[in-house]
């Protein structure tokens, strides 16, 4: 359908190039006074099967072009083409202005050659000074936006976009924190990061292929199962190589919320002032506050990092490391609860058995 489209394209141009230019070629010629040439139907049907006949040489190259641009617009993002296409409009009205302006002028060449170059030159700088002050033309919109939030900020909260990273994908627990309501708004799915999925369901190494399969499935119950919005987001960030930093691009372009389990990531949210939900600390947040002093029974199962130490596990994943526990590994042991160590990359116990308490 392209090149039909191109050779269409071909043939008017060079009917039109035919109908303007072969009477005067026919002059050098002196053939002007043949009416049977000099005739303007003879000239459009001369030009369009010249320019026929170079389709069948130039129509690869153009089609290829005209595919390449197509690619590279629908992998840009949408920010990028709008401000760059206000840019160069903006540009265009400068220079038609300027051109007119230039016309009461009466030197021939320069009413003739000015317009052009002012064309490209002011089309140029509009396209490139709204491509490259997006950003800063995004925050003044953004900053509104928060004015606005801070009169509203419940209803800000529940309609801004979540936008989800591999990690969180991969993890699972995001599909059931949608399916019980706690996470509102429009669920947002990078395009950068589905294909990071994808990269990992194809790896060679069993363990990364399972977990990337996973995502994919999430991902498919979150976007069919459950009664929540899900968007694919098709633009890229060509600029930037990790995923992470696209995520908290992505996050300041829409005034968006990364949801994460990432620590790392959690933290550079942070350092950039944007939004961030961690699951790691609703999960902390709803599990069972533990104490100091407090008795529990844990099974040791493997030995510690430091001397003399052992690990074992609660039924919800937090680590207890236990002090003097390495010979009681594979075993039921009481225990009391020394402190408690919670970040946003997890709960940590720290306990000592009860045997050498009531020793003590």
């Amino acid at each position: 359908m392209l090149k039909r489209i191109v050779q269409a394209c071909f043939l008017i141009i060079g009917g039109t190039l035919g109908l303007l230019l072969i009477p005067d070629l026919l002059k050098l010629v002196n053939l002007h006074d043949i009416p049977l040439i000099n005739n303007p139907y003879v000239s459009v049907i001369l030009g369009s099967i010249i320019f026929y006949f170079i389709t069948f040489w130039a129509i690869d190259y153009v089609v290829n072009f005209v595919k390449w641009v197509e690619e590279t617009l629908v992998k840009a993002p949408i920010t990028d083409i709008l401000f760059g296409s206000l840019g160069l409009a903006f540009g265009l009205i400068i220079a038609f202005l300027i051109g007119y302006a230039l016309n009461a002028i009466e030197v021939p060449i320069l009413n003739t050659v000015a317009p052009i170059l002012l064309t490209l030159l002011f089309g140029y700088l509009g396209f490139s000074v709204g491509f490259k002050k997006r950003d800063e033309l995004l925050n003044l919109w953004s900053n509104k936006k928060k004015k606005a939030a801070e009169e509203e900020p419940e209803k800000e909260s529940k309609n801004a976009l979540k936008i989800l990273d591999t990690s969180v994908i991969i993890d699972g627990r995001i599909a059931d924190i949608c399916q019980t309501g706690f996470l509102e708004g429009t669920i947002v799915i990078p395009q950068f990061v589905l294909a990071e999925l994808q990269h990992i369901a194809d790896s060679s190494d069993v363990l990364k292929r399972n977990r990337g399969r996973r995502g994919l499935d999430i991902l498919n119950r979150i976007q069919k199962e459950l009664a929540i919005k899900v968007e694919i987001y098709e633009g890229d960030f060509d600029e930037i190589q990790e995923v992470d930093s696209k995520l908290v691009k992505l996050a300041k372009i829409t005034s968006g919320v990364v949801v994460t389990n990432d620590f790392n990531l959690n933290k550079v949210c942070e350092l950039q002032q944007v939004s961030v939900l961690n699951i790691n600390d609703l999960a902390n947040a709803v599990k069972p506050v533990v104490l100091p002093g407090e008795e529990m029974s844990v099974q040791v199962i493997k030995d510690g990092k430091e001397h003399n130490q052992g690990v074992a596990y609660l039924d919800d994943g937090t680590m207890i490391v236990v002090e003097d526990g390495r010979d009681y590994i594979g075993k039921h042991l009481d225990v009391l609860v020394t402190s408690v160590l919670q970040t946003s990359a997890g709960r940590m116990i720290f306990a000592k058995p009860k045997l050498l308490e009531k020793a003590l």
